[in-house]
């Protein structure tokens, strides 16, 4: 598969795919005869992994880490689930701070609709009030 194939599969640009390989963040990938990138389903693979890491918010650095582990064999097992462990921790303390947000937003909303409804803005009625009424 052709990087503008590959690309349009992963939702990606090509320039993110050879930055991607440029950086170690997958693996150098296969060229034809006549220097074109011809990606594998190993190839793939990486590019899924790459991009699914990255939606999550790991950074290029440690997903070039991990590859580098990857391809040093089993004696990096450890140091692999080390940097999987970091990355969960980090997506989750993320995932604690956009629930607070959101939880925030949804009181200010019901108090907003509630206003709307009965035209008295009361930050003091239904849901419990959050420290600040801003």
């Amino acid at each position: 598969m052709n990087i503008k194939e590959t690309a349009e599969r992963f939702g990606v640009s090509p320039d993110t795919l050879r930055y991607y390989e440029r950086v170690g963040a997958i693996p150098r990938v296969r060229r034809t005869a006549g220097g074109v990138r011809d990606f594998s389903e190993e190839d793939l693979g990486w590019v899924e992994t790459a991009v699914c890491f990255r939606s999550a918010r790991l950074s290029v650095d440690a997903l070039a880490e991990y590859v580098r582990l990857f391809r040093q064999g089993g004696d990096t097992l450890q140091a692999r689930l080390d940097l999987l462990v970091e990355a969960r921790n980090e997506m989750l303390a993320e995932r604690a701070r956009y629930d607070a947000a959101l939880e925030k937003i949804e009181y200010k909303i019901a108090r907003y609709e509630d206003a709307v409804a009965t035209g008295v803005l009361d930050w003091r009625s239904g849901a419990s009030e959050p420290p600040s009424r801003s």
